[in-house]
């Protein structure tokens, strides 16, 4: 399976690193109305029954879901293959999404735990596929999109033992990367509603500045 593969030269040579997307969106969204990867800011389009612009979970019909939106968004930062964890309406959101060689969608079939189970599925995925780091982000940020992405696979080492986050002014946020070193670490403390967040807190990790290019804010119910 094709990922973003980054060059690093070392004093051994040059290697290639394997790194897949990740894009959690798997929760069932009860603030918002509706499952996240259908509902919320970035969902448009015409509802099966018609009416523009319907958000209601069982009805919302999207050319481009927010799902689809912000695998698209970092699938153009430059990364080949992007893996859409998805969960609450499982079966509504394959309906929906479009096939597209480059997504892949990735069942969380224990997603009501929370987001650990969510990152936990993820991760599995990324394994099997062989990958050697994953990006991680949210599918409830929204203008946390291509630049961002970008910008933060151009400014971050891309090797198996890397650990890094966006910062927006100071605040750590989405997206991270983790290399597969740290995919035991995390799987293990990935529970409830924590995915990584204890090894970020407890490991030495690279922060990259993205204020500039957005808030970096989840928005988690229709008035945001």
């Amino acid at each position: 399976m094709a990922s973003r593969r980054a060059d690093d030269h070392t004093a051994g040579g040059s290697s290639t690193t394997h790194v897949l997307g990740v894009v959690l969106a798997a929760g069932a969204g009860r603030r918002m109305g509706g499952p996240k990867a259908l509902v919320g800011p970035l969902a448009s389009g015409t509802s099966l029954s018609g009416r523009e612009g319907s958000t209601h979970p069982c009805e919302h019909i999207s050319g481009v879901s927010p799902l689809e939106r912000v695998c698209g968004w970092v699938h153009q930062a430059g990364v080949d293959t992007v893996l859409g964890v998805i969960g609450s309406h499982a079966d509504q959101v394959r309906a929906v999404v479009l096939a597209r060689p480059w997504l892949v969608l990735v069942e969380a079939t224990a997603w009501a735990e929370g987001m650990g189970a969510s990152l936990r599925a993820g991760l599995q995925a990324a394994s099997e596929c062989g990958a050697d780091a994953v990006l991680v982000t949210l599918v409830d940020l929204p203008d946390v999109r291509t630049p961002v992405y970008r910008r933060f696979l151009t400014e971050t080492r891309l090797q198996t033992n890397t650990l890094a986050r966006a910062s927006f002014h100071g605040t750590p946020g989405h997206p991270v990367l983790i290399g597969r070193k740290w995919w035991p670490l995390v799987t293990d403390s990935a529970q409830g509603d924590q995915g990584a967040r204890a090894v970020f807190a407890n490991h030495p990790h690279v922060l990259v500045e993205c204020g500039d290019l957005a808030t970096g804010r989840d928005v988690d119910t229709p008035q945001g």
